[in-house]
């Protein structure tokens, strides 16, 4: 699974953010000159360093907490706006559509007695393109059949023009002698 946003940011900012982890009690009495190294003093202000430290992570973790209730916050907010945007979302071609011919039918709200003459008008108009593409259908297979047929005779070399045999060989014939003449 995907690390989370505030997985990321406690990883980064408060994983090694404890005094101890960058600073140890040692570390600090050896930054002291030798005879202060000894002093009680040392350990209080560790004591109060850490404080301050810890002070300052609690303030981190609850930025954290803050920031990743407001990206909640922001990401709901976009959502939202998207959705209200794809809802408003104006299509070009309805637009061209109703400048061109006025108000679509499309736009007005119908009741039963509206919607049933619509629907028969659309049942109509469908009818007539199944019937043009029906015709359509049939030219086009009348060429295919043609078109076979033609192939059909070609394989079994019954050609309806009888002497095209001639003009092929006589064509050849042509260029043979135009290219014999050119070398």
């Amino acid at each position: 699974m995907a690390p989370t946003e505030s997985d990321i940011l406690n990883q980064y900012l408060l994983t090694s953010a404890s005094l101890p982890s960058f600073l140890t009690i040692q570390e600090l009495t050896a930054l002291f000159p030798r005879s202060q190294q000894s002093s009680p003093q040392v350990r209080t202000l560790y004591r109060d360093l850490q404080a301050q430290r810890n002070a300052l992570i609690a303030n981190v973790e609850a930025s954290i907490e803050n920031e990743v209730k407001e990206g909640r916050r922001q990401r709901r907010i976009a959502i939202k706006q998207r959705r209200e945007a794809e809802a408003q979302e104006i299509d070009d071609e309805v637009e061209i559509e109703r400048a061109l011919f006025g108000p679509l039918p499309n736009d007005r709200k119908h009741n039963l007695r509206t919607i049933v003459p619509e629907l028969e008008s659309a049942a109509e108009d469908a009818e007539v393109e199944i019937r043009h593409l029906e015709e359509e259908e049939a030219r086009l297979l009348e060429t295919v059949r043609q078109t076979v047929g033609s192939l059909s005779d070609l394989r079994y070399s019954r050609l309806s023009n009888s002497k095209l045999r001639d003009e092929i060989l006589e064509g050849l014939k042509n260029v043979e002698k135009t290219c014999q003449g050119k070398t």
